[in-house]
């Protein structure tokens, strides 16, 4: 019985050493790993107006959290702003969903979401549409501004009298909007303060805030897209009277009309600048505000595209330091088309900080299909990512599942040896239980 005894404790010694240097070998990766996870974040878009509607729903917040963490999520983009209206307190935009969202005390929803998120080492950013005013064509933005702040094609006719904000005929038979919805013109007198000034708002009154997401920061564009005004097709924006006649007092040259192709160069960058000098104005207001705040963008992945087709210079809004990071919305189910903008965006994130942004929602019937995506990301290494959207993953459980990754073991606690067997006992030492 003694020498059971002793075999057994040398075989569980034994055992046991094995696990420690186990360890002590996986060490390094294990720091690497945490190393690589804390380099690469993680973010989630939460929709104001989508299923859950967590601002307005305060039992759901739990949920939200848990869900976010069991998928690795380090940072929340909550939707607080879309179509002119606000899920903020505000005196400047239509402040009626505000209303809806619920209290606990003295703390509104979004501040009860911020502490909440914070207690759970989650980060919150203010996730803002900027230039897109959705199918909202009245609100206070546009009562105080007028007409002259929609956007207006190349042929004089605005947004607002565009059919349920859709290309009219005859060009309807060969184009479609990209994202039919009011759009503001970033170069209409106003437009620029007003947006500025709003969004000030929003970061004074929530100091606890992380970041300040903005989406929607482009010109509307539509299918197909035509590369810019010198080729003289296609349909474009940003032709008000007001705008042309800002080009020409700035430029001392006329803007194009129509057909006509004329300093298509110099207009075309010139709405590049004034899209830029938006997203330059609204940083520097909210960051005298909070200091500290990041501020980023969810941009258009195809960087050509961005700049020629959307005036959207997102690249060099990072080099300038405008944007603390952006997250290209690579929205794709196609694999090989993955594959190549996560390389062409790895290149670029070497010496910016970028998110790929990914569109978990198109797999709710291949699950799997979502991690892989995200595995494609991590695997390049050097970037974050993001997925769209909560509010679908938590209408598909089965999306959640996919993108859980299972639980780590803890090498410190390893797990309890079977009950030792014969073989295990006979050892080196040739001792038996005999």
């Amino acid at each position: 019985m003694r020498a059971f005894k002793f075999g057994a404790s040398c075989a569980l010694s034994r055992h046991v050493n094995r696990r420690v240097l186990a360890f002590l070998l996986l060490l390094p990766l294990v720091l690497e790993a945490e190393a690589r996870a804390e380099a690469s974040p993680r973010g989630l878009w939460v929709l104001c107006e989508g299923s859950q509607r967590v601002l307005e729903h305060p039992e759901r917040i739990d949920r939200l959290l848990a869900d976010a963490r069991a998928m690795g999520v380090s940072d929340l983009f909550v939707q607080v702003y879309r179509g002119g209206r606000a899920w903020f307190a505000s005196s400047l935009a239509d402040p009626a969903p505000y209303a809806a969202t619920f209290r606990e005390g003295e703390r509104d929803a979004l501040q009860v979401l911020i502490a909440r998120a914070h207690e759970a080492g989650l980060r919150v950013h203010a996730w803002v549409n900027v230039l897109s005013m959705a199918g909202h064509a009245e609100g206070p933005l546009l009562r105080d501004l007028g007409r002259r702040a929609v956007a207006v094609d190349q042929h004089g006719r605005s947004i607002l009298d565009y059919p349920e904000f859709e290309v009219p005929p005859p060009d309807r038979e060969y184009y479609r909007m990209g994202t039919p919805a009011v759009w503001l013109d970033p170069a209409a007198p106003g437009v620029a303060e007003r947006l500025a000034e709003t969004l000030v708002e929003l970061v004074r009154g929530y100091p606890g805030l992380d970041g300040l997401h903005l989406d929607y920061v482009r010109y509307p564009d539509v299918l197909p897209y035509s590369p810019g005004t010198r080729f003289g097709v296609g349909l474009s924006f940003g032709y008000g009277e007001f705008s042309r006649l800002r080009f020409q007092r700035e430029t001392g040259l006329a803007a194009p009309q129509g057909k006509s192709v004329l300093n298509a160069n110099r207009w075309d960058d010139w709405r590049r600048a004034k899209l830029t000098q938006l997203v330059a104005l609204i940083g520097r207001s909210a960051r005298a505000e909070q200091p500290r705040l990041r501020i980023s963008a969810a941009v258009i992945a195809d960087r050509e595209r961005a700049y020629l087709v959307d005036f959207q210079d997102w690249a060099s809004w990072l080099d300038d330091g405008l944007l603390d990071f952006a997250v290209p919305m690579l929205y794709t189910r196609d694999a090989t088309l993955l594959r190549h903008g996560v390389e062409a965006l790895s290149g670029l994130g070497a010496r910016r900080e970028i998110w790929v942004g990914l569109g978990s929602w198109l797999f709710s019937n291949q699950p799997e299909e979502a991690m892989a995506q995200l595995e494609r990301v991590e695997q390049i290494g050097g970037l974050g990512s993001a997925l769209f959207s909560w509010d679908y993953i938590a209408e598909h459980p089965e999306l959640l599942d996919a993108l859980t990754p299972p639980p780590a073991v803890d090498p410190m606690l390893p797990a309890a040896p079977a009950e030792a067997s014969a073989a295990e006992l006979d050892g080196e030492d040739g001792l038996r239980s005999e």
